[in-house]
């Protein structure tokens, strides 16, 4: 693979404009004008001369730089490369063309050909996962990817330029913006760029692990000739981003990305001097961040998603893709808190869960001198991972919530579950007749992506979004909760938090509340008090599943139902109803999952991980059937869970169970394991129209269906 030297033509990166304009004597232009700055492009074609004006700064011999050799920080820290790594975690990336191996090369000829067959897939592979990881799978891809011929300026694919014999003259590769008025390419089209050059890799075992300076220089290079381009650009969305371009620097194993920012009305445009005027602008007026060479493609060529030199370049490419499409539909920090979910269902996977399903389960392992057995010690020894101080709210305290534009006191009347988080009865303290039901989270400062119980974050922050997206969805129905207020904490003492967002370091510091309506009691504890009968069975049924046909209607699935989530309603009517709460696992899209739960999870969930259209359902009749009398089991893995459902679907012993309490709920459960796995949806109004039908001839009246 030979070093092409990246000579751009004369006509420059598609600035065809006007001929050089005159200057002063001394040839400058301090105004950047189209005009001068065109002229500048056109002249400014060869980047071993760029080099060569910073052969001094490389080397430390420049006074500019008080004799100092430059130090490079890098575009991204760990902690970066981290977050994005567990936002990208499920995301399939696929290279079909592999990257040649230069010590398997069979000649030099084919070796070069391949590979950039290979950096072209690689880019490919990259766009498109991010694009339909972080924008979705609905919209068009508005990115390509093509070579840059050095001698023509003009972009075509690889495969193209190998076939008409120009691929000696092929100076880099550019992920490139979509346009239909320029379908063959323009320089500030160019979302970032990639260099495929030989002996990368030659770095990466040194300290400092950058390039050297004859590639840095070559990439500097570039970088400019695209921002000049960018900034003669006639779109909008181009010129705001003159001013930040990243290039890619690759071998046929490794890879490091350069970062450049700056002001362009810096720049001296002295087009008797366009590389010193470049030179100068580097030393002076550029931001450049250099990471560190790493390691991109293994030995057979595939690349390495998830390793260090790989996530640096996609990092890069993502935050290419932002400049010029704004920000993504699903934020990098959401996507990565998914990454606690996951681990949540590996530990379920391998039994670290309590019986229940929703505990911590956390075990530590001791490993006895005596023996080489690994014992498993109770959960009151697991180590203690969860912060020293949590919020705990006592019956008669009041606390304090406070939006953007109020405060408002919140007075504590209940704890309705004994559940981790607890969940609150409170009455504003303005509004005593009132009474709303209470969440209160984890402090931002405590949470640890890794380890950290997630289920206070469910249970107030996703669960905000989900009734707000339900709400902006126009659902309405007696049967969810309507959010009244969300905020954060107020807590005693003074608060310096630097922003909104930050924390003060107070461990209650930006603490987030939700508050909902209506309040009731939670099936758990009317079972414990023996207050769940027929009756109570046939209404739990109709309004659980008005509230999932509501919620269906916008595309949104539970995921979560148990006995702690839905809660009777008694209202001054004398007619209590149910209503479905903890919303915060719900399924918004086919990328989400679902809670696993070995007793009330649904066939589907445990078997693949998400839900199908009957799966709420599903996981409505085994509540009911616990409600109703049905047997415990002792689940302690998803292996046995499955075992005992399909056992007890076999032999009917659920439909015999719930048909004692009444027929139609037996027929009910006979129609859902008719459609549990499959992509049939469920037809809600008619078990709707049944069920009330029933509770009519039983009772003489009719369960209110009013939304």
């Amino acid at each position: 693979m030979e070093s092409q030297q990246g000579q751009s033509p004369d006509r420059g990166s598609d600035v065809s404009g006007p001929k050089q304009s005159s200057v002063s004597s001394h040839g400058r232009q301090r105004n950047s004008s189209s005009s001068t700055c065109k002229d500048f492009l056109r002249k400014f074609v060869d980047n071993e001369l760029l080099t060569s004006s910073l052969d001094d700064w490389f080397s430390g011999h420049s006074e500019d730089c008080g004799f100092k050799k430059p130090a490079f920080d890098v575009p991204f820290d760990l902690s970066e490369l981290q977050n994005f790594d567990y936002a990208i975690e499920g995301v399939t990336f696929q290279q079909l063309v592999r990257m040649p191996n230069a010590l398997h090369a069979s000649t030099s000829d084919i070796f070069e050909a391949t590979a950039h067959l290979a950096l072209e897939d690689f880019l490919h592979a990259a766009i498109k996962g991010l694009w339909q990881t972080f924008w979705g799978p609905d919209e068009s891809m508005p990115f390509s990817v093509a070579c840059i011929h050095s001698t023509s300026s003009k972009f075509y694919p690889a495969e193209k330029a190998i076939s008409s014999g120009k691929l000696d003259g092929v100076c880099a590769t550019a992920v490139l913006l979509k346009n239909l008025k320029h379908s063959q390419g323009r320089w500030d089209h160019i979302v970032v760029l990639a260099l495929l050059r030989p002996d990368i890799g030659m770095f990466s075992g040194q300290n400092d692990q950058q390039p050297s300076p004859a590639v840095l220089g070559e990439a500097l290079f570039f970088a400019l000739r695209v921002l000049l381009s960018r900034s003669l650009s006639r779109s909008s969305t181009v010129l705001q981003n003159s001013d930040c371009v990243y290039v890619l620097l690759v071998d046929s194993q490794f890879g490091g990305v350069v970062n450049v920012q700056g002001d362009l009305n810096k720049l001296d445009f002295d087009l008797n001097n366009v590389y010193d005027c470049a030179a100068d602008w580097i030393k002076k007026h550029a931001q450049i961040t250099v990471s560190s060479v790493d390691r991109v493609w293994n030995k057979l060529g595939n690349a390495n998603w998830s390793d260090i030199g790989t996530l640096q370049v996609l990092l890069a490419i993502f935050h290419s893709m932002i400049q010029f499409r704004g920000a993504p539909k699903y934020s990098l920090d959401e996507l990565a808190t998914e990454h606690s979910s996951r681990l949540q269902s590996r530990r379920s996977e391998r039994h670290l869960v309590s019986r229940q399903g929703n505990g911590n389960g956390l075990f530590r392992f001791q490993q006895q001198s005596h023996s080489p057995e690994i014992v498993e010690v109770q959960e009151e020894g697991a180590v203690n991972v969860k912060p020293k101080e949590i919020l705990k709210l006592e019956v008669g305290s009041i606390i304090l919530m406070e939006d953007a534009d109020w405060q408002k006191g919140f007075q504590i009347n209940d704890i309705l579950t004994d559940s981790e988080p607890p969940i609150y009865s409170a009455t504003p303290v303005e509004e005593p007749t009132k009474t709303y039901l209470l969440y209160v989270g984890s402090s931002p400062s405590h949470l640890e992506p890794a380890w950290e119980d997630m289920n206070s974050w469910y249970q107030v922050q996703r669960q905000t979004k989900v009734v707000t997206l339900m709400k902006q969805r126009g659902i309405s129905s007696r049967y969810i909760p309507q959010m009244v207020s969300s905020g954060r904490v107020v807590h005693p003492g003074p608060c310096n938090k630097p922003n909104s967002n930050g924390s003060c370091g107070h461990p209650w510091c930006s603490t987030p509340i939700l508050v909902t309506s209506p309040v009731g009691e939670t099936i758990s504890n009317l079972i414990r008090n023996g207050l769940f009968g027929v009756d109570e069975a046939l209404r739990c049924c109709h309004d659980c599943l008005s509230a999932l046909a509501a919620a269906s209607s916008a595309g949104i699935r539970h995921g979560d139902i148990r006995p702690e989530n839905v809660i009777r309603v008694n209202n001054s009517s004398g007619h209590p109803h149910f209503v479905l709460i903890g919303w915060g696992h719900a399924i918004l899209e086919d990328r989400d999952r679902p809670l696993m739960n070995l007793f009330f999870s649904s066939t589907f969930a445990l078997q693949e991980g998400k839900l199908c259209a009957a799966s709420d359902a599903e996981s409505l009749i085994y509540l009911l059937y616990f409600c109703c009398g049905g047997v415990c089991p002792e689940l302690d893995s998803v292996e046995g869970a499955l075992q005992w459902r399909e056992t007890s679907w076999s032999r009917r012993v659920i439909q015999q169970k719930l048909g004692d309490a009444s027929a139609v709920l037996k027929a009910f459960a006979d129609y859902v394991d008719s459609i549990c796995g499959t992509p049939y949806p469920m037809d809600y109004d008619i078990w709707l129209r049944r069920l009330r039908r029933t509770f009519s001839e039983d009772h003489g009246k009719e369960i209110d269906s009013s939304s």
